[in-house]
């Protein structure tokens, strides 16, 4: 009975809760969210005037006089050139400043990895010396130091002009507005540039401090092609057909292909003119300064023959060892440090968009050039049964001349198996060269230059 009287009143609670909840008010909804008010409207910019720049104050004299041991009172506001004494300190000095800055920024950087790369001319001097036999020492630093007389003298003459002449404008170097002609033909309803004209003998209106410093740096670049000739040809070229050969060379043969690549010519428009991707890219020279100076000291081996004695008469080389691997190795080392100039220094400055890529195209250069050396050095270990110290040289310029091309566009990992695969194919195209080819080649440029320049 009790129990009935629990179920009882526990179904009576139950159903009194139930109907209770049931008619129970529902909640008010909650109001809605007011509208999130309008963003306020960005304050107009403000120009600076005059007025802006004369109330920024500078050092005072006494503060100068202290000295200034941390730098912190040097280049303010009063280093800046006042272009109008009566106006004193105005907006438009301050932004020709930056703007002179920004050039002048450049124009160091451009000239100092200039001055870099005319260094590779003794590194190149003292391995093609050393490569050399004793008795030729003299007519191979000869024909080394002579190289950038003659190789200047004619890229001032005609040369520049026709490499550079219509390469206008770049803002890098303040525009080089004087270097504005380049003859071209129609191809297929394009305009497609064949040669500069601009710039013979600096004269006139390219009588211009950037297209000095491109002149600079153009120069060094163009001899370097004209010195890898000299390295294959040594111990056998008469000098007075060295010195006609390289006059022709700096005038004529380097400038053009180096317009047509890098001056504004069909090769560097193919990309704007036909639509194939970006066109021809090379950085820093591996096709325009290396290639071409390899496959010239290529024809000039067919040209002129081997060395007496380099071969047997059933066609078997001979080893005419160099008489000095110090001054190889050291030489060897001189050109990987002007490569410092000759690959960061192809950005053309260091300030503005882009420019500070030069670490990275530094540290490329340097990875592929360590590579390159042990490659070489490990294929003839393997292959020989001990290292070579000219080849191992040979395979640190190999991964140089490798990744100067695409130094500006690869990571480091890439640029090390650039220079593994340089240091590794310049001993097989040497064996190829002087056991195949029956072609002399004293240093072995063709295979160095040649063919990683390819």
């Amino acid at each position: 009975m009790m129990r009935r009287i629990l179920i009882a009143f526990a179904a009576t609670w139950l159903l009194a809760a139930g109907l209770a909840r049931a008619q129970a008010p529902a909640p008010a909804p909650e109001p809605a969210a007011p509208p999130a008010a309008p963003a306020a409207a960005a304050p107009a910019p403000v120009p600076i005037t005059d007025a802006d720049i004369k109330s920024v104050s500078g050092p005072s004299a006494d503060d100068k006089v202290k000295g200034d041991p941390a730098g912190t009172i040097t280049g303010t506001v009063n280093d800046i050139p006042v272009g109008d004494a009566k106006k004193g300190l105005t907006v438009a000095d301050v932004v020709n400043t930056v703007g002179q800055n920004v050039i002048a920024s450049n124009f160091i950087w451009t000239l100092v990895t200039g001055f870099l790369v005319m260094f590779m001319q003794a590194g190149f001097a003292i391995v093609e010396t050393g490569l050399a036999r004793a008795k030729n020492a003299n007519h191979t630093m000869m024909m080394n130091f002579m190289v950038y007389g003659v190789g200047m003298a004619a890229y001032w003459i005609i040369g520049f002009a026709i490499q550079m002449g219509g390469v206008a404008p770049n803002t890098n170097l303040g525009g080089l507005a004087p270097l504005n002609h380049e003859v071209t033909m129609s191809l297929f309803g394009k305009n497609v540039g064949l040669f500069g004209t601009r710039g013979m003998f600096l004269g006139g209106a390219t009588y211009d401090v950037g297209v000095m410093v491109m002149f600079l740096f153009q120069m060094v670049f163009m001899d370097t092609a004209l010195t890898i000739v000299t390295g294959t040809a040594a111990e056998r070229w008469k000098y007075s057909a060295f010195i006609i050969s390289s006059f022709f060379m700096g005038a004529f043969t380097y400038p053009i292909y180096g317009n047509w690549a890098w001056g504004g010519g069909w090769l560097a428009t193919l990309g704007a003119n036909f639509g194939l991707g970006h066109g021809y890219c090379d950085f820093a020279g591996s096709g325009v300064v290396h290639a071409v100076g390899g496959v010239t000291a290529l024809a000039m081996a067919i040209i002129i023959g081997p060395r007496i004695g380099k071969y047997t008469r059933d066609g078997k080389p001979n080893a005419i060892p160099g008489h000095d691997i110090v001054l190889v190795l050291l030489g060897c080392f001189i050109l990987a440090f002007g490569w410092f100039g000759f690959n960061p220094g192809s950005t053309l400055g260091a300030a503005t968009s882009g420019n500070l890529r030069i670490s990275s195209i530094a540290v490329n250069t340097m990875l592929a050039g360590m590579a390159g050396s042990f490659g070489a050095m490990y294929y003839m270990w393997l292959r020989y049964g001990k290292p070579d110290a000219s080849m191992t040289g040979n395979g640190l310029l190999a991964g140089l001349v490798a990744i100067t091309a695409p130094s500006g566009f690869v990571n480091p990992m890439a640029s090390v198996i650039i220079g593994l695969v340089a240091g590794i194919l310049v001993c097989l195209s040497c064996e190829f060269i002087e056991r195949k080819a029956k072609l002399d080649d004293v240093v072995g440029a063709i295979s160095v230059h040649g063919t990683n320049g390819i």
